[in-house]
């Protein structure tokens, strides 16, 4: 059996594969918001298109519950990008192809967009029941979650409601989130002079790809390598032993997201080519070794290419491949007050070298703000070194965990009736909207959950089909509880 619509609970399933069918890569959700906007219009249900392009639905409170506090779930409607090099795939045309692998659905080659297309799924599904009893409802679908969140920078005060805010955006069933880290993008760009390539030189490409990515907050603490990281480590190397010239050079494509692929093409001297091969050769082995449990398909490897008719400098490239080097990247530092959460981190994200111009994006995490603000100014100070424009971008706030919340109370009551366990509690290194939710709506209760998903923002993600389940019961017996007002 592969066809998804036929697995519990079916509406749900159901939604998620129509969802599925609909291209809605970050900042192209004008096609999912379409459609979400004639669902909620199908079901008779007050709906809002902001001007941010947040999609706003309102459902009255089934009959007895009126006096219940109001409640809104939230998720975002934008998935990310990625998939295999060998995948032909266009995120802005093609449907994303799901596939049933024993307990997980996953996609064929691609993302799946089960972050978030799950927790959209799951509140349509609420929206279009009729023998879920919930009291006043409103469900809130964001835009751009992924590469700014837009949506959530974008909403106004006096749209939403609601008292309580559940977000449906984490990734381990059983487990609430009551926090999150905020984030802030750190571009360094620089213009390089190019000169001619000379004689007596046989040009190849470097590629690393086969590494597992990931998501930059989720994964970052898992000791996965960075393609970017890997070629500039041996791109400095074979500059001090074989004299090479960078012609070109890129890797990544999201700022969210660990590197993957990187390539470059670079000049040696003929009569090094042998060696040089070798080289490549010796390289790969280094790198097999030191991966060896966290990239067991890591390829790094060179082939002879086309003489390019231009090469970077000496001096830029020098000066640029040592500040690619020496970037920080990957976890910062730990945090003092939640055991095995990361608080601080950085994720190189994408670097290229091209036409005479050098461009590198961060994407930097912390739940402490000033640790946030000072691994950026660090990453900063490394480019101005080598004469870069730097920019800081889009910071945006932390979700601090609030212990004595009285949604964090019900739904640990909830979960503890349902499975007879109490569920974990935590706070996590990803970016959550709950930040900025809070920051528009400041009395807001918010808390986080979700069905097991892993690797999201990769090619690997999938979801546990059986956590589907508990999520969508836990959901609905959780809104049959909520509090009077």
């Amino acid at each position: 059996m592969n066809d998804i619509k036929k697995l519990e609970p079916k509406q749900l399933w159901n939604i998620f594969h129509e969802i599925t069918q609909i291209p809605r890569p970050s900042k192209k959700e004008k096609k999912i918001a379409e459609y979400v906007r004639k669902f909620a219009y199908d079901h008779k249900l007050e709906t809002i298109i902001d001007k941010a392009g947040n999609v706003i639905i309102r459902k009255p409170a089934t009959k007895g519950l009126e006096n219940r506090k109001g409640v809104i779930l939230q998720a975002h409607l934008d998935m990310v990008p990625q998939k295999n090099s060998d995948k032909k795939h266009d995120f802005e045309k093609d449907p994303i192809e799901t596939l049933i692998d024993g307990e997980w659905v996953k996609a064929n080659g691609t993302t799946l967009g089960a972050d978030n297309g799950i927790g959209v799924a799951a509140a349509l599904a609420v929206l279009a029941s009729k023998d879920i009893p919930h009291g006043p409802l409103e469900v809130l679908l964001t835009i751009d979650e992924e590469t700014g969140m837009t949506g959530a920078f974008g909403l106004k005060k006096g749209l939403l409601h609601g008292d309580i805010l559940i977000n449906l955006d984490s990734e381990d069933e059983g487990e609430l989130t009551v926090g999150c880290a905020g984030g802030i993008d750190v571009a360094a760009t620089k213009k390089y002079t190019e000169d001619a390539t000379p004689g007596g030189m046989v040009a190849y490409e470097i590629i690393a790809k086969g590494l597992k990515g990931g998501h930059s907050g989720v994964d970052i603490s898992l000791g996965r390598a960075n393609s970017i990281k890997i070629l500039f480590r041996f791109l400095m190397q074979a500059e001090s032993d074989f004299k090479i010239r960078v012609a070109k050079a890129a890797g990544g494509d999201l700022r969210n997201a660990i590197p993957r692929e990187s390539h470059a093409i670079v000049t040696v001297a003929k009569k090094k080519a042998p060696e040089f091969e070798k080289f490549v050769k010796k390289y790969e082995k280094i790198y097999k070794k030191e991966f060896a449990e966290t990239e067991p398909t890591l390829s790094f490897k060179c082939r002879k290419t086309d003489l390019p008719e231009k090469i970077m400098s000496k001096e830029d490239q020098f000066a640029i491949i040592r500040a690619v080097f020496a970037s920080p990247n990957g976890v910062q530092r730990m945090s003092q007050s939640m055991k095995g959460l990361v608080e601080t981190s950085n994720n190189l994200a994408i670097v290229s070298c091209k036409n005479g111009k050098f461009e590198a994006y961060n994407l930097t995490r912390s739940s402490v703000d000033t640790s946030k603000e000072s691994t950026a100014w660090r990453i900063a100070a490394v480019f101005h070194l080598i004469g870069a424009k730097v920019t800081l971008s889009g910071s945006y706030p932390g979700w601090k965990p609030n212990m004595e919340s009285p949604i964090l109370k019900t739904m640990s009551g909830v979960y503890k009736k349902l499975y007879n366990k109490v569920p974990d509690i935590n706070a996590i290194h990803a970016g959550l909207e709950c930040g900025l939710l809070g920051g528009v709506y400041p009395g807001l209760d918010m808390i986080s959950f979700g069905p097991t998903i892993k690797f999201p923002h990769s090619p690997d993600e999938k979801v546990h089909i059986g956590s589907v389940e508990k999520f969508f019961d836990f959901l609905c017996a959780t809104l049959k509880e909520i509090p009077v007002k």
